[in-house]
């Protein structure tokens, strides 16, 4: 290819990457409806309650959990033994834990009693039968439930699965998906009703993971950098880009366009865009574009005019460029075969005289 043709080819090339660039959008995009309020810093507005969702985690604690009667004792269950006439130096008193064969130990002196399946009132008699007469002359046995094994199940975190439910060991699923955290306690206490007399529990968020934003880079022509964050209420977007898992604006991003893309609730309506101006909050301290972030916002951020110029360029010369390598490394190779001399002596620089 003749050197003319070659920069004819590069100035074409140029030209058409200039052209490309700029049918990019360089603006965030218009929504042609009246643009909706839009929250921001110091006038911020309370998020309605919260209605949890898969992946929540959520935490229960148990508050009144009292199976109903007549109750049968299981492994693992926690029993309230007391024995008036113990031996002194051997006192049975206290909370024993159910052994997973079905027996409680009630010490070096005493041995083990097998309670498992039995009710309260007969794993008494089974105690006092198995410590008189041979251990203890008159003992006085009560047994009480400390803690149910199924209640263990009940309290500590749960997370809700895709179906919408919790799980809460042996007594079963709730779904709580859709509902507020008061729902939620309403509907896990109904539950637990069919096997509990009165339960009352109390429940929270422990994790936020179903209510979520998103911050998304343009990488210039090389694709685009994703990062989901779960919200809590209170972010603007000065913390959104200084998350720690965002960490700031890249080097190639462009701080003149920047905007919020939030979606309209109603299906098929205009998606409303908000222009954040980046100097102004950073380096001026405003907060008329500083906006609140709400579920579902993609704070958007154009990667820098320039780049993303350089990018197409190197991307659209990149081939030619191998193509170009490929036939000058070729012409040179086969100069060196139909020349092996020739080529030693240029290599050899012309050295000194003879």
């Amino acid at each position: 290819m003749r050197p003319k043709h070659t920069l004819s080819l590069l100035a074409v090339l140029l030209a058409a990457s200039v052209a490309g660039a700029g049918c990019q959008t360089l603006r965030a995009p218009k929504c042609p409806d009246a643009p909706l309020p839009a929250p921001r810093e110091l006038s911020m507005v309370n998020l309605p309650p919260y209605v949890v969702d898969s992946p929540d985690i959520l935490v229960i604690n148990a508050t009144r959990l009292v199976p109903r009667g007549p109750y049968r004792i299981e492994p693992l269950d926690a029993l309230l033994i007391n024995v008036v006439g113990s031996l002194p130096r051997d006192p049975i008193a206290g909370t024993y834990t159910v052994d997973p064969d079905g027996t409680v130990n009630l010490g070096a002196s005493y041995g083990s009693v097998p309670v498992a399946n039995l009710t309260l009132e007969e794993a008494r008699q089974a105690i006092e039968k198995h410590l008189k007469p041979n251990i203890l002359l008159d003992p006085k046995v009560t047994v009480g439930l400390a803690q149910s094994r199924a209640t263990q199940q009940i309290r500590g975190e749960h997370m809700i699965g895709p179906d919408g439910t919790i799980r809460l060991g042996t007594y079963g699923s709730v779904k709580v998906a859709g509902l507020t955290l008061d729902q939620a306690k309403l509907a896990i206490e109904q539950h637990l009703s069919q096997y509990l007399v009165m339960p009352e529990v109390s429940v929270d968020v422990f994790s936020y993971n179903s209510k979520v934003y998103y911050v998304i880079f343009d990488g210039g022509g090389y694709g685009q950098d994703l990062i989901k964050l779960p919200i809590t209420g209170n972010e603007t977007v000065l913390d959104a880009l200084s998350n720690p898992q965002v960490a700031g604006l890249p080097a190639f991003s462009s701080t003149k366009h920047i905007w919020i893309a939030r979606p309209n609730p109603e299906t098929g309506a205009c998606d409303q865009i908000l222009p954040v101006d980046w100097r102004a909050i950073t380096a001026g301290g405003a907060v008329n574009t500083n906006y609140q972030i709400l579920p579902g916002d993609r704070v958007y951020v154009k990667a820098d005019t320039l780049i993303s110029i350089d990018n197409f360029v190197a991307k659209a010369i990149s081939p030619f460029e191998r193509m170009f390598g490929f036939t000058l490394l070729g012409g040179q190779t086969i100069g060196v075969l139909h020349n092996p001399y020739g080529a030693l002596t240029g290599a050899s620089g012309g050295g000194g005289g003879p």
